[in-house]
């Protein structure tokens, strides 16, 4: 087994998107089974690709790496290989174990000029962008160069070939009200972690209204955002797409931080604290 098989695994691993961890031997000294640089990938069904050592370090690794899956961070294991801690070849490993979780799921319903704006930026937010409309005209690969996927079909139909789980955005903006609020319901029939839609203040007062009507409580009509989008006085596609796709990185990065992640560009700042610069060389 190669590290060029592993890349192959893991490349894979990620077009599908299906969660996987890297485990890597990033320092050793003694009679260590591997030498640093040695790497093993612990897909999310159990099964593994390459060795670190075998044993208990492979099997202690193993576990580390199925917590470092559910819990979206990563880790360092040292490993004293004495006979006094269960080994026999003497010396010492440290393995780093970094998560692989599933690519965060963009479906943006509607592919007019909002919704294309969104899903050229959001694909490069790091989303898995998905596009729904039924247009052909608009449910173009041409127009949407950047959608992993594009189904050209009515909405309801939609979510009879989608899976929207806690990792899924979506995203509404169709042409009419119809195919919004039916947006709407099947999204709510989701774990989908945000459901923004593109509208009015009167718009949302309408779809609350009929949402109650229909039998769907305050929790569910809660999880509604709308208007979506931060308010920075959007006016253009583009813009409204930057107040959109910003909302969703919030978005993200608050569930990352809930799921006891340290996201990157999470940190906050006291607001009246030192002023930190980089050191010079």
């Amino acid at each position: 087994m190669n590290d060029l098989q592993i890349y192959e695994e893991m490349a894979r691993l990620i077009r599908a998107n299906e969660p996987f961890a890297l485990a890597t031997v990033i320092g050793n000294s003694g009679s260590s089974p591997r030498k640093a640089g040695t790497k093993m990938l612990a897909r999310s069904n159990g099964s593994t690709m390459g060795s670190i050592g075998g044993g208990r370090v492979e099997m202690d690794t193993i576990l580390a790496a199925r917590s470092a899956l559910d819990e979206g961070t990563a880790r360092t294991l040292d490993f004293l290989l004495t006979e006094e801690h269960g080994f026999a070849c003497g010396g010492s490993m440290t393995v780093y174990i970094e998560p692989h979780g599933r690519i965060p799921q963009l479906v943006m319903f509607g592919a007019g000029h909002v919704g294309r704006a969104v899903a050229n930026l959001a694909k490069s937010c790091g989303f898995r962008v998905v596009v729904v409309d039924d247009r052909p005209e608009c449910a173009d690969a041409g127009s949407l160069p950047s959608a992993d996927i594009i189904l050209c079909c009515p909405v309801e139909e939609a979510f009879d070939r989608l899976e929207l789980t806690k990792e899924s955005y979506a995203v509404i903006a169709t042409p009419g009200h119809t195919h919004d609020f039916a947006a709407v319901r099947g999204a709510l029939r989701t774990e989908a972690a945000f459901i923004g839609l593109l509208g009015s203040r009167r718009k949302r007062a309408t779809l609350m209204d009929i949402l109650e009507k229909e039998g769907f409580n305050s929790e569910q009509r809660d999880r509604i955002v709308t208007p979506v989008g931060l308010a920075i006085g959007a006016e253009t596609p583009e813009e409204i797409a930057v107040s959109i796709v910003g909302q969703l990185v919030q978005e993200r990065k608050k569930n990352d931080s809930e799921r006891g992640g340290d996201p990157v560009g999470s940190r906050t700042f006291p607001t009246d604290g030192d002023v930190q610069a980089v050191v010079a060389p």
